[in-house]
């Protein structure tokens, strides 16, 4: 059998096995949905009301057209700095929440991969291991905390989940503005996946018919919001620490308090959840140093626009004022292309690398990594563009840009 023409075919052994068995994003979605319980799996694919949100991001995506100029034979350089730290690539791993669902032990398995492939990792306020672990492990520089506030006692927990990740050295907050409210997600009501979890029946065969995930929760535990475990009165059981995040935790922040935040941190402030150019006005006046424009990946309002639909006008807004990232619906190295090319420094996905590791366990992240890199290396000199300076000036059409009126 011949190897293929690019990247991957390079590859020998297990990568080689793994590069053939799952060559893409979909690839790994179809084998993840065979070797986890449908109540995880539905957890990370399902999003909000009747998901038409993720059905939005994806065909806004595919929309964006790029013009191949061709001619430049040099190779791409795919390398980028973010915050003084170089990375392999303008590409990341967003935060998801209860992410050992899908795979338990996903927390420390992600950092790994941010390690080994040199990519940031945003690691989330409801994520399976502590702040410290992950630090430790991928490096404080490729740490990134996502952080939801705790607004009782002056936000005192807040605080010190800053204070904690000021400590372990890790190089970027970012604050969460796009879930204010809890969205309803029917599928997990549908599987009973709700605070306090009690299993089914249905759940326990599920379990029991996912032989691969049940070793990895016997390896590592039940999930749990490690996080959080040192801030509940008593000892932290499940359903505690729960009953706590469900209490006390809300997804948002006012700009008087993330005002606040940039007084206690000296780090890079990232604001997540942008979608109109008023707000990233607003964040940039604050003193955010970068906005992450997302919808949550389709998970907080079926009626939000793709993020790309507006990312050129927050472009056009900001002028350079704050480095602009980007997460919702990245799949493949054109999609990253495709978000750079409108105006975005990054592109960070989330669902992609959690499939990765239910579809090919540990290293299913750095898997994961190398097709992003690869896909994108492709995707530049498709474009003729030889390093990620020269992405914002390729050839590209795209015709569902959102025109918000100019202020006043």
């Amino acid at each position: 059998m011949g190897k293929p023409a690019w990247g991957p075919g390079s590859k020998t052994g297990n990568s080689a096995h793994m590069t053939y068995a799952a060559p893409t994003y979909e690839f790994l979605e179809a084998r993840a949905r065979r070797r986890v319980p449908k109540f995880a799996f539905d957890f990370v694919q399902g999003g909000t009301g009747a998901d038409r949100g993720i059905e939005t991001n994806r065909r806004a995506l595919d929309a964006v057209e790029i013009i191949p100029r061709y001619g430049n034979l040099k190779k791409a350089d795919t390398t980028t700095t973010l915050f003084g730290t170089r990375f392999m690539a303008p590409i990341g791993i967003a935060p998801v929440g209860m992410d050992a669902l899908i795979w338990p032990g996903a927390t420390t398995s992600l950092a790994r991969a941010a390690k080994a492939s040199n990519i940031p990792y945003i690691t989330g306020t409801l994520a399976n291991s502590p702040l410290e672990e992950v630090a430790d492990i991928a490096g404080g520089e490729r740490t990134w905390l996502q952080l939801y506030g705790f607004p009782r006692d002056d936000h005192r927990v807040t605080i010190d989940m800053v204070r904690r990740a000021k400590a372990a050295g890790i190089a970027a907050i970012v604050a969460t503005l796009d879930a204010p409210v809890r969205a309803k997600r029917p599928r997990d009501l549908h599987n009973r996946l709700v605070v306090p979890f009690r299993p089914t029946l249905k759940t326990v065969w599920e379990v029991a018919t996912s032989p691969a995930w049940a070793r990895a929760l016997v390896r590592h535990g039940t999930p749990k919001f490690a996080n959080i475990n040192r801030y509940v009165d008593g000892a932290a059981t499940l359903d505690r620490v729960a009953g706590f995040v469900q209490k006390e935790l809300i997804g948002s922040f006012s700009w008087a308090e993330i005002a606040l935040m940039r007084k206690i941190w000296d780090g890079a402030l990232i604001v997540k959840g942008v979608l109109h150019p008023e707000d990233a006005e607003a964040a940039v006046n604050v003193g955010a140093d970068a906005i992450l424009i997302s919808n949550h990946g389709g998970r907080q309002s079926d009626a939000a626009p793709s993020p790309i639909n507006v990312l050129p006008a927050i472009r056009d807004r900001v002028n350079g004022r704050a480095r602009l990232l980007f997460d919702s619906g990245i799949r493949s190295g054109l999609d990253v292309m495709r978000a750079l090319a409108l105006g975005a420094e990054a592109a960070f996905s989330g669902r992609g690398f959690l499939y990765a590791l239910a579809a090919l366990g540990e290293k299913g992240g750095t898997h994961f990594a190398d097709l992003l890199r690869e896909e994108f290396a492709v995707a530049m000199a498709q474009s003729g563009a030889s390093t990620v300076a020269d992405i914002p000036d390729v050839s590209c059409r795209h015709a569902h840009a959102y025109r918000f009126p100019n202020p006043a």
